[in-house]
């Protein structure tokens, strides 16, 4: 019982539609409809500001974090072993993709996914955020520097000899990428939406 208590409590959790809520309380606005009428972090950057998205990329992250740690702090075991804090992460990814609170829509999963990197392994979650933010800068494209960094770290997962981690690795790109589909048509067209900085941001920029 204490188990599924908790599971359903991982799935409320990142069900939460933080740049929904904060956009209507704070702003007036209902991100949603604005936009690319997404709910997560690069929507909330784009319709409300740098520091509403700030709020909202570090409430999805703790969402993550907080459902993948539920295990640990409840003293759940499960035939997983030490992998039972990745099912809860997965419940969050779940409930922020199809929220409960969103009419059972949501978000692409990125922060939400780092979240539960961060809790499950700290050292890995460092080397994702480094590279993230080095593909930022490269690319400007923040869809485009999500799924090279979730596949390079599926590929660096297997240094680590976690079946466990590797495994969710490749399900949560797969998923990515899935979530992806209409970026990648932009991406191949040329007219993705770009970060105002960057290398992929000027050359755009010298050939306009």
């Amino acid at each position: 019982m204490k188990l599924v208590s908790l599971l359903i409590v991982a799935y409320l959790l990142g069900a939460i539609p933080n740049g929904v809520w904060i956009g209507k309380a704070f702003f007036k606005t209902d991100i949603r409809q604005a936009g690319s009428g997404n709910i997560g972090t690069t929507n909330t950057y784009r319709v409300l500001g740098p520091y509403a998205g700030t709020v909202v990329m570090v409430l999805d992250i703790a969402k993550g974090t907080v459902a993948t740690l539920l295990p640990i702090w409840g003293h759940v075991t499960t035939g997983l072993g030490h992998a039972t804090p990745l099912l809860f992460g997965l419940f969050a990814v779940l409930g922020h993709t199809v929220s409960v609170f969103d009419h059972f829509k949501g978000g692409k999963a990125v922060a939400t996914s780092a979240g539960m990197l961060l809790a499950y392994n700290p050292l890995m979650f460092g080397i994702a955020a480094g590279l993230w933010v080095c593909l930022i800068y490269w690319t400007s494209m923040v869809s485009l520097a999500s799924m090279i960094a979730f596949t390079l770290i599926t590929l660096i997962s297997l240094f680590f000899h976690d079946i466990y981690l590797t495994g969710i690795a490749l399900i949560l790109t797969l998923f990515i990428f899935y979530r992806h589909r209409s970026n990648i048509r932009r991406i191949r067209q040329g007219t993705e939406s770009m970060v105002p900085f960057g290398r992929g941001f000027r050359r755009r920029s010298s050939k306009g």
